[in-house]
C-alpha cells in the first residue's frame, strides 16, 4: 500500500459488512480480506483500533419489534459483537498480527475489559485493538461506541466501513436511484441530512470533538488501505467539509 497518512485510526466495521454475499453470519473470505488489509496498514506504520457491529447476527431493534424487551435485546446485540470481534481477532492472528480484544461488559474468559490506558499502550506497541460490546449500555449504537472510542484514544480519523453503501447520499441510494453522492460534507450538514449510514449521536460526538470521518464501502478493492493512505474514497465528513 501507499504510505500511511494517519498515525492512529479507528475503523468501524458494521456487522453486515462481514457477511460477504451471505444473508446471515460471518463469511470467512470476507474476514480474511479485511484482516489482510489491516495487516498491510499495520505494517505500514499505522496504529489500528477497530469497533465491530453485530447486525449480521442480532439486531436489538428488530427483536424489540417482535416483542422482546429493548434492554434485553440490546445486551444480546452486544454479545453478537463479541462473536464478531473474536472471529476477526482469530483471522488477524493467523496472519501474524498481534491483536487484543477489549469488551465494555466483563467477559474475562475470552477478552480483556476495556481500559483506555491499556488500549493505548497496546496500540503504541503495534498491536491491533478490537473494541467489542459497544459502549456497554443499551440504547447506544456501535456507531456511537466507535465515535466515543476514537475520541478516547485520540485517533486522527474515524473510518466507517459500510456494506453496499459507498458514501453519504442525499437520500437512500438503495431506494432512490437518483440520490446524489457527496464527496465532502461538514459535520453539521451531515447532521442536517440525518443519513442512515451513521447514527446522529455518533455524528454529534464527532462534531463536538472535530473528529473527521470517512464513510466508504468495504467492497471496494483495498478500501481500508486506500482510506488510510489518504486516497479519495467514499465521503469525507469534517469540520471544514
Amino acid at each position: 500500500m501507499a504510505s500511511s497518512k494517519y498515525k492512529r485510526v479507528l475503523i468501524k466495521l458494521s456487522g453486515e459488512s462481514l457477511m460477504g454475499t451471505q444473508t446471515f453470519g460471518l463469511d470467512t473470505a470476507t474476514l480474511q480480506l479485511v484482516a489482510g488489509q489491516i495487516k498491510h496498514v499495520v505494517r505500514a506504520g499505522t496504529q489500528v483500533a477497530i469497533v465491530v457491529g453485530g447486525g449480521n447476527i442480532w439486531r436489538g431493534a428488530d427483536a424489540q419489534s417482535r416483542g422482546m424487551d429493548r434492554v434485553t435485546g440490546d445486551y444480546a446485540g452486544m454479545l453478537a459483537t463479541v462473536i464478531n470481534a473474536l472471529a476477526l481477532q482469530d483471522a488477524l492472528e493467523k496472519m501474524g498480527v498481534v491483536t487484543r480484544t477489549q469488551t465494555s461488559i466483563p467477559i474475562q474468559a475470552v477478552a480483556e475489559p476495556y481500559i483506555r490506558r491499556r488500549a493505548i499502550r497496546h496500540l503504541e506497541k503495534g498491536r491491533v485493538v478490537i473494541f467489542a460490546a459497544g459502549t456497554g449500555n443499551p440504547y447506544m449504537t456501535t456507531d456511537t461506541a466507535a465515535a466515543l472510542r476514537a475520541i478516547e484514544i485520540s485517533a486522527e480519523i474515524l473510518l466507517m466501513a459500510k456494506n453496499k453503501v459507498d458514501g453519504v447520499y442525499s437520500s437512500d441510494p438503495l431506494k432512490n436511484p437518483q440520490a446524489t453522492k457527496f464527496d465532502r460534507l461538514t459535520h453539521q450538514k451531515a447532521l442536517d441530512l440525518r443519513p442512515e449510514v451513521m447514527d446522529v449521536t455518533a455524528l454529534s460526538l464527532c462534531l463536538e470533538n472535530k473528529l473527521p470521518i470517512i464513510v466508504f464501502g468495504l467492497e471496494a478493492p483495498q478500501s481500508i488501505e486506500r482510506a488510510v493512505s489518504g486516497e479519495t474514497i467514499g465521503t469525507l465528513i469534517s469540520s471544514e467539509g
